[in-house]
């Protein structure tokens, strides 16, 4: 499988808690409460990265 690093849906955590307007902190408390689908949310050193797949089955539909 070819994943595109281009693709808007994949964002790091602040990028989502912007476009969500939810704290950072508050999407990574939700992924300690298991709350995130499997594959949609991942830790690379100290940057977390997020699916829009993942912050919608969280929080709902993007913020506009």
């Amino acid at each position: 499988m070819k994943i595109n690093l281009d693709n808007p849906d994949i964002m790091t955590t602040s990028s989502a808690a912007e476009r969500w307007k939810v704290k950072d902190r508050t999407i990574r408390a939700e992924w300690n409460l298991e709350k995130f689908p499997p594959g949609t949310i991942r830790k690379f050193g100290k940057t977390w990265i997020v699916t829009k797949e993942g912050m919608e089955a969280v929080f709902g539909p993007e913020s506009k």
